[in-house]
């Protein structure tokens, strides 16, 4: 319990104590989501391979030790990419042990780098895994996921093994989950991890032993560690907790009698939140789209949809929904309808599929408006194939050198960022390209760059701000721009801006421009209504609307009980982009999330926006919608006016 009473924040001075290590080591965590499931889950089953007793403990917050063979206790260390973890070991193989932790550990614990792992995320939906790919989508509801019925459970004397047979049932349930479903299959393998934890199970057990009933004491316990996870202060890990309780859920399902989920057809799946394990086994080609109630996008139910490309809503909240009643969403604008108009679903599905194979045949067309203004839409650029990928797209307004390199236990040198530059450069036809200088934080820290733990990294050290006390690493970067540049053409911007003083210093950091255009991300309230001040030595600034809008709304988009609440079309957020426009002076970008919703594109372009970077898959789309707008039929007056983003919405 140790461990759980630390994350909950309460002192535990008889906690169990952890045999003291004969020997340690010291490892980096270099996974872009720190030891999440799927890592830890490797981490443990490597440990107990060996007959030697492992510890963790994260020298950056001070947590642990742990054991390292309880997958509840290392997952929920919250260990983050960048972090330094102490490995302790005693016992016969404890030396082996931790060699073996080692070569993990620099093997990424197993997860794919930071750098390549954006590939898959910036294809085009997989159409040919079975689903339609689309973001629109109608049918009958199929309410699912509703808590598995224990009222007719009695218990009697022989509840372990009672316990004892459903773990055998669900482990078997896993291994075929597992081993069918190669694309997922390490989720599975955290399942089966989290269902073996050796601490939890006795922890059951012994509550069991105690006059507990076996499904008492099961969901008692991954009740807690659920609770533990969305504790937890990383929006990844939160949700990390949808595992835990799908986990919790099958074991109480075989208890209860059941021998497994009724895999859901014919219509739109609707349930609270959505388990992987039920996003791999559902016939995509019968299932009309799923809609989840809860908030999030990284949940590893919602990775897998999308990777099989099945229409996908999320955070449509508590609208009540009955089994067959006809519903409908659009992922694009963000609504769930309960007894749509059949005919208008049918015809905006059958526009949908016309317009993107129409936007992809145009692709490479200007995106000129019916009253001749050319917009620039760009790419979004994480990782080289991102630029690879990219179909019309007119440059890069935002090369993420923070993700390029985050793989990375150690800081690439100048020609090692002058080389990658310059192959997406390539990638683009020697088009510009806008490289963003190191964005990080202590919400997003660098493996080569530690940083102290805040207590609130959104509003402590990020972007700029890190490089004020050390330089060199930010030095080095500006080299490698400069040299890029001088081979073809490269813009420089410098995120999270909130002073005059911070842009000179940045200015004095560069040197001698030498042609390079330079310019900032307007990300802070702050920056926005200044922008006249900050601007005044720059050729450009670009607005990041994601966290403009969390500032300006102060609500975390990850946070299901305020989500609503960050919305990029809120007025608010609106007016703050019209004044940059009109009072900065220089050329205005967007690069956030804005950019990549074609209908907020023609919003942002009336407003006076003249670049747009967005995602790959939707630069098409985002040009074929300008071509198709006259801005001077957009009431831009009105959308200012504007209640709140709903009625921002139907002026659109």
């Amino acid at each position: 319990m140790a461990g759980k009473q630390d994350h909950l924040g309460d002192s535990a001075p008889e906690a169990v104590q952890v045999a003291a290590a004969d020997r340690t080591v010291e490892v980096l965590v270099g996974n872009e989501h720190g030891l999440h499931a799927r890592p830890a889950a490797r981490l443990v089953g490597l440990v107990n391979r060996f007959n030697a007793a492992v510890t963790l403990t994260d020298l950056d917050t001070g947590r642990g030790p742990v054991d390292a063979g309880s997958l509840s206790m290392v997952a929920t260390l919250n260990a983050q990419q960048g972090h330094r973890l102490r490995v302790g070991a005693s016992g016969p193989q404890a030396a082996e042990a931790l060699a073996a932790v080692e070569q993990l550990a620099a093997e990424n614990f197993g997860d794919e780098p930071a750098a390549t792992a954006g590939v898959a995320a910036s294809a085009e939906p997989a159409e040919a895994a079975g689903g339609s790919g689309l973001d629109v989508a109608i049918g009958p509801a199929v309410p699912a996921g509703d808590a598995v019925d224990l009222s007719d459970y009695v218990a009697d004397d022989n509840e372990l093994a009672r316990l004892d047979d459903a773990l055998a049932a669900a482990r078997d349930e896993l291994r075929v989950l597992r081993d069918t479903t190669a694309d997922h299959g390490a989720i599975f393998d955290a399942h089966l991890a989290m269902l073996e934890d050796r601490l939890l199970l006795d922890e059951i057990r012994a509550a069991i032993s105690a006059g507990a009933s076996a499904p008492e004491a099961w969901q008692h316990s991954y009740d807690a560690l659920a609770a533990t996870f969305e504790g937890l202060d990383d929006a990844y890990q939160r949700e990390r907790a949808q595992d835990v309780r799908a986990v919790r859920d099958r074991v109480l399902r075989r208890l209860a009698g059941v021998a497994s989920e009724e895999t859901p057809t014919d219509g739109i799946l609707v349930v609270p939140e959505l388990d992987a394990a039920t996003t791999a086994t559902i016939d995509a080609t019968r299932i009309a789209g799923i809609a989840v109630r809860a908030a999030g996008t990284t949940g590893h139910g919602v990775i897998v949809a999308r990777s099989r490309g099945i229409p996908l809503i999320t955070g449509i909240g508590d609208v009540e929904v009955t089994p067959g009643m006809l519903v409908a969403f659009d992922a694009r604008t963000g609504t769930f309808d309960v007894a749509p108009d059949a005919e208008r679903v049918a015809a905006t599905i059958t526009e949908r599929r016309a317009e993107r194979a129409q936007a992809l045949a145009d692709a490479e067309q200007p995106a000129t408006t019916r009253d001749g203004t050319t917009i620039d839409v760009l790419v979004n650029v994480g990782v080289v194939q991102d630029a690879v990928d990219a179909r019309g797209a007119e440059g890069s307004g935002l090369v993420r050198t923070e993700v390029l390199f985050g793989d990375r236990r150690t800081a690439p040198t100048v020609d090692e960022q002058v080389a990658t530059y310059r192959e997406i450069a390539r990638a683009l036809g020697g088009k510009p390209i806008t490289i963003r200088t190191w964005d990080i934080g202590g919400d997003k820290p660098l493996p080569f760059l530690p940083q102290a733990q805040e207590a609130n990294p959104f509003l402590g050290e990020r972007g700029l701000r890190v490089f004020r006390r050390r330089p060199e690493l930010l030095r080095d970067q500006l080299e490698a721009v400069r040299r890029t540049a001088a081979e073809t053409p490269v813009h420089v911007m410098f995120p999270m801006v909130t002073t005059a003083d911070e842009v000179a210093w940045a200015l004095e950091e560069l040197g001698p421009r030498d042609g390079l255009e330079v310019g900032i991300m307007v990300e802070v309230p702050a920056a926005a209504l200044r922008v006249a001040t900050l601007a005044r030595d720059l050729d450009f600034v670009s607005i990041g609307t994601n966290d403009l809008t969390q500032y300006t709304t102060a609500a975390d988009r990850t946070n299901a009980a305020v989500a609503p609440l960050a919305d990029g079309l809120d007025p608010a957020v609106l007016q703050l982009i019209d004044h940059v426009v009109r009072y900065s002076g220089v050329r205005v970008a967007v690069c956030g999330d804005l950019a990549s919703d074609p209908q907020s594109a023609v919003l942002l372009a009336a407003l006076g926006v003249r670049e747009l970077s967005a995602v790959g898959p939707q630069v098409p789309l985002v040009k074929a919608r300008l071509r198709q707008a006259d801005l001077g039929q957009v009431d831009t007056a009105a959308v200012l006016a504007a209640r709140d983003a709903d009625q921002v919405r139907g002026l659109l």
